[in-house]
């Protein structure tokens, strides 16, 4: 292929290593011109929010300091993708367009026409899979249709060739005699007005590095004692990759080789049983994006149409209590509270957290969704929509209706000496074990020496659980009917 130019348009891959778009452009030895486009309109109603947004400030940062070391840029320009991929097509000579394929609905609403309209002006236009094992159409069932179900979704995956080795990061990038201009990653605007952020310094490195050295982290430390150690909030025991996979600075391909060289992998022998798990919960990552692209409705409708007159409550007041972190149940506001202060919250207390929300105070889901969408670091659509659908039991491959998470009880099971819980809610920290998870429940006196003062200094829990649940559970079984 002859070609004058190459602009690698840049979204969610921004990493140099494991990049196909990139390591094709390289091939070809023709200026490179490495594109980001700031477009949050085209994304609506799904705009990255505050805590994305924070994240991707420093992941442009990064990236843009690792393509000078490789002898090139980032140009960064802001508006619709077709007018400002055709502007810049014009202003450099190029005459090719690569990029990494996405495959949410409004990426694909954007992506295919684009695609087909810039083919038809004359331009060579390629687009590649950077972010998946398995992309959502390779997937499916004997009768052709899409899996709704995770485990034989991952068997399906499992019986796929291994995939491919992980590209390595171009050594230099070609560039070209003039650069055109660009933006300052500033001028977009991206790290909040009022420092909110102050915490998500000193609990993440966003870029390739940052997730090249979390990766080595899990690897060497944690995914030995991950089976078990992941469902510990109060103890790392997560990848904490969540984030670097969103932004694709780090790509599956990259982690499903680091953990089998790291599980000394043998075909005979198969892997370390924290290995296992772990490549598991890259397949239900996998298991979000195919449902998604096969079910486009499901962030804003049930999965299971019998939900759809589900009766959800509504109770502002209640609802900005589970934000903030002040129900009165002590494993709920921990999570919550993390989450603001980090942009993230341990996946077991997500499922505690979000149980609490659509079952103890019977609020929809889209509630939930849309608060982590604008708080997590690592807020990506598919991910969101299944983890909350499976909690409220109207999605794929979802929780049974009667599964109502006890949040004392959780807490006693995952958090028994109260280590997270005294992290994230410092006021109950004098506590005793035994009463950290249910503060309500402990005698005067114990409140008296651990100086907790419910209704002043820690709340009241805002519903009694067992009745919450007896009312959720009616609700619940009336989808049945």
């Amino acid at each position: 292929m002859s070609t004058n130019g190459i602009i690698v348009w840049l979204r969610r891959d921004l990493r140099l290593a494991d990049h196909p778009a990139f390591s094709a452009a390289v091939k070809q030895q023709v200026p490179v011109y490495p594109l980001y486009i700031w477009s949050p309109d085209e994304d609506h109603p799904w705009a990255p929010g505050g805590a994305s947004r924070w994240w991707l400030h420093h992941s442009l940062s990064a990236l843009a300091a690792t393509l000078r070391q490789h002898g090139s840029r980032l140009i960064i320009r802001q508006g619709k993708a077709d007018p400002v991929l055709r502007a810049l097509l014009s202003e450099t000579g190029a005459d090719t367009i690569y990029w990494s394929r996405h495959y949410e609905p409004q990426r694909l609403a954007v992506d295919n026409p684009l695609k087909a309209e810039l083919r038809g002006a004359e331009y060579t236009v390629k687009s590649f899979n950077a972010s998946l094992l398995h992309e959502p159409w390779t997937i499916t069932n004997k009768s052709g249709a899409p899996y709704q179900v995770f485990t034989p979704f991952w068997k399906a995956c499992l019986a796929q060739p291994e995939p491919k080795a992980p590209l390595p990061t171009p050594r230099k990038i070609p560039a070209p005699s003039k650069w055109p201009d660009s933006m300052a990653i500033d001028d977009l605007k991206l790290l909040p007005d009022i420092p909110w952020d102050k915490g998500f310094y000193d609990s993440w490195t966003p870029g390739e590095q940052g997730a090249q050295a979390q990766l080595a982290t899990f690897c060497d430390d944690i995914m030995a004692r991950y089976k078990d150690g992941r469902d510990q909030p109060g103890q790392a025991g997560t990848s904490r990759l969540s984030p670097h996979l969103h932004f694709g600075e780090i790509s599956p391909r990259q982690i499903y080789d680091a953990v089998h060289t790291a599980a000394h992998y043998q075909s005979t022998k198969g892997l370390v049983k924290g290995a296992e798990h772990f490549l598991r919960e890259v397949g239900w990552r996998e298991f979000a994006h195919h449902l998604l692209f096969h079910f486009p409705q499901t962030p804003v409708q049930p999965l299971r149409p019998e939900f759809e007159d589900f009766p959800w409550t509504h109770d502002a007041k209640l609802l900005r209590s589970w934000q903030r972190g002040e129900t009165g149940y002590p494993i709920v506001d921990a999570g919550m509270r993390e989450l603001w202060a980090t942009g993230w919250m341990h996946n077991r207390v997500r499922m505690i957290a979000a149980s609490f929300l659509v079952k103890d105070l019977l609020m929809s889901w889209t509630h939930g969704a849309a608060w982590f969408w604008d708080t997590l670091v690592d807020a990506d659509l598919a991910n969101n929509t299944l983890g909350w659908q499976w909690t409220a039991g109207c999605g794929a491959d979802a929780a049974p209706y009667f599964r109502i998470f006890n949040p004392v009880l959780q807490g006693k099971k995952f958090d028994a000496d109260g280590t997270y819980v005294r992290r994230w809610v410092p006021e109950l920290a004098h506590l005793p074990d035994k009463d950290i998870h249910s503060p309500w429940a402990a005698s005067a006196d114990t409140l008296h020496d651990a100086n907790v003062t419910l209704g002043k200094t820690y709340p009241h829990p805002v519903v009694d659980h067992k009745a919450a649940r007896d009312r959720a559970l009616e609700a619940l079984a009336s989808t049945k009917s």
